[in-house]
């Protein structure tokens, strides 16, 4: 029978600090199974004092050896100020480690806003930088391989929003890399830094063909019914002007009087529906198709055609929204990856 004392500390919460501790030690060192899928940290993460880590700069280096340059004239000539006078610079010293310390400490790294890119594009992806301290943070920088360092200050209860950028190779999902959150401050005598590894990804669509070719409905008018790039006589409205809009078709009547830049619509200019569909590209190898049907994607958002998509098990019904825009670059961009279709994000406060 196990005595009470026994339970009490198999129990007591200084055992479960110290499981959780050593736990977190093995996984960090891969030790324990599923380790490398618990390397990200999430989408937000608070810099603890275990995770900062602080080195001496090269400026650093230089210092404490002119430090033991007069320490060591001082004790030959026996001079008290120099005494002093090393002590003093010394304990400076001491001193800006703490301060580098505490910039990071308790600091918040959370995931910022990230808009989704065509590959072969640069793709940028915000961190929120959050100090819920009473006390401001000079100095913090945010570094990211192949992007430029950037810098900020953080007042007290703010929230500063920095960017990093990487560029698109290829369609699909983009992973955030590490993210280093370092800084100098005070005197740029030591470093100290934190790794964080946020969960964040950011969608890649398939590259658009370069050549502009016309949806397949413009290039076969009588498929369509009627001719997509013709004009029709009848008025039938304002709509926001998007880029590629006919230049006859703007109105400046409405620009002039300050009312924003729109296109007249007509309504002879109404387009049949156009299907997309990836059996009339044979021929092509996939990643043409699918930069083929993305430009086709475009060029029909741009005329105001409402557009289907036909792919191999997936079809999308003809529309003509931003959403059904978002969801056809997106089927083609996840396209025989394996990867799932996961939800979007909520839209942020």
């Amino acid at each position: 029978m196990r005595s009470p004392a026994a339970n009490a500390w198999e129990t007591g919460p200084w055992t479960a600090r110290i499981r959780a501790g050593l736990g977190g030690t093995a996984r960090r060192a891969g030790h324990l199974p599923g380790s490398e899928s618990s390397g990200r940290d999430g989408a937000r993460v608070v810099l603890t004092r275990r995770r900062i880590f602080i080195l001496p700069t090269r400026q650093g280096l230089v210092f404490a050896g002119m430090l033991l340059l007069m320490l060591i004239g001082a004790t030959n000539y026996q001079l008290s100020l120099g005494f002093a006078l090393t002590f003093l610079l010394g304990a400076m010293g001491m001193v800006s480690i703490l301060h580098a310390f505490r910039t990071l400490a308790g600091l918040e790294v959370s995931v910022g806003k990230t808009a989704p890119a065509f590959a072969g594009e640069a793709v940028t992806f915000g961190i929120d930088l959050t100090n819920r301290s009473p006390r401001p943070r000079l100095s913090v920088a945010l570094s990211h391989p192949g992007s430029p360092t950037v810098h900020c200050d953080l007042p007290p209860g703010q929230t500063r929003t920095l960017t990093v950028s990487m560029t698109a190779t290829r369609r699909g999902w983009l992973r955030l890399q590490r993210l280093t959150v370092h800084t100098r401050y005070p005197l740029g005598l030591f470093r100290a830094w934190a790794p964080v590894e946020l969960k964040l990804q950011c969608l890649v669509y398939p590259r658009p063909e370069d050549i502009r070719l016309p949806p397949p409905a413009a290039l076969h008018p009588m498929e369509g019914g009627r001719d997509l790039l013709g004009a029709g006589e009848d008025f039938a409205g304002l709509r926001d002007y998007r880029p590629g809009d006919s230049p006859r078709h703007i109105a400046w009547k409405a620009a002039a009087q300050e009312r924003g830049t729109l296109t007249k619509q007509f309504s002879g200019n109404a387009a049949e529906e156009v299907w997309l569909d990836w059996e009339r590209l044979a021929g092509l190898d996939t990643e043409a198709r699918l930069s083929r049907l993305a430009r086709w994607v475009l060029e029909c958002d741009v005329l105001g055609i409402p557009y289907g998509l036909r792919l191999p098990g997936a079809t999308r019904p003809p529309a003509l929204t931003p959403e059904h825009r978002r969801a056809c670059l997106k089927a083609l961009a996840l396209f025989g990856l394996g990867d799932p279709v996961r939800p979007d994000p909520p839209p942020r406060p």
